[in-house]
């Protein structure tokens, strides 16, 4: 790339780790009045200096997450948008499960600060996303399900929780966590059933929440995007544990 150039687009998503399809072209930008690059296998982008932060990734320029996210806002659905979102603004854990805030792409008031920049294509997506993104979800599997919820009227959980028994000990994280019914939700991918040491510590974290009361509830792909039942699952855990819809 000349000097003044930058990844954009759905190039720029990938190079920053976001979970996005990459698409058949490379995807650079530059900032107007530059002309934008004609090359093969090149999708040049021309972009106005408002609507674009850039910076250095890896030692590549490129659109910084809350720019990135903005500038898909005419190819991505709402839906997609919301969970490209909470990729961005969640705070990655380590491995021993503490926060890393340091690691976190970006933060709602970033993309708050992007919608606001400008008209640009695809505005009125992003404006419907913005409200609708949250920090916690670690995962698109996990804002399918969070937004799936919110619709079909259950409570609004409290996401990325630590939970603790009653003398304070750190029993496990949670995807999702509904505390007044002491309702847990786990969002398992493949690796809990395929990774040895993954699936013993699961086993042993489950007994852990059940000693304290806890309820946990596991989902998988099939059940939040296969046959759509884990909503009705959890609402049944719910009732059962005395949660009473308001319309009821």
């Amino acid at each position: 790339m000349r000097p003044h150039a930058f990844l954009a687009g759905r190039t720029a998503a990938v190079h920053l780790g976001l979970s996005v399809g990459p698409g058949a072209l490379l995807e650079v930008g530059v900032l107007a009045p530059n002309r934008a690059p004609r090359a093969r296998g090149v999708r040049g982008v021309k972009v106005a200096p408002h609507l674009a932060n850039v910076i250095m990734h890896d030692e590549v320029r490129t659109t910084d997450a809350a720019s990135t996210w903005a500038m898909l806002g005419a190819e991505l659905t709402t839906r997609e948008l919301v969970a490209l979102g909470d990729q961005i603004v969640r705070v990655p854990r380590d491995r021993r499960g503490d926060l890393v805030p340091r690691q976190q792409l970006g933060t709602i008031d970033d993309l708050g600060n992007v919608v606001a920049a400008g008209r640009r294509r695809g505005i009125g997506r992003l404006q419907e996303a913005l409200p609708l993104v949250r920090v916690g979800s670690a995962s698109p599997l996990e804002t399918d399900f969070r937004l799936d919820a919110a619709t079909g009227g259950l409570p609004a959980p409290e996401l990325d929780v630590e939970i603790h028994d009653r003398n304070g000990t750190l029993l496990g994280i949670t995807e999702f966590v509904f505390p007044q019914f002491r309702t847990a939700v786990e969002i398992e991918g493949d690796h809990h059933r395929t990774d040895r040491t993954q699936w013993n510590r699961d086993i042993d974290k489950y007994a852990a929440y059940a000693a304290e009361g806890w309820e946990v509830v596991r989902l998988t792909s099939a059940h939040v995007r296969g046959n759509r039942s884990a909503v009705g699952i959890v609402r049944s855990v719910l009732l059962r544990r005395g949660w009473m819809p308001a319309h009821s």
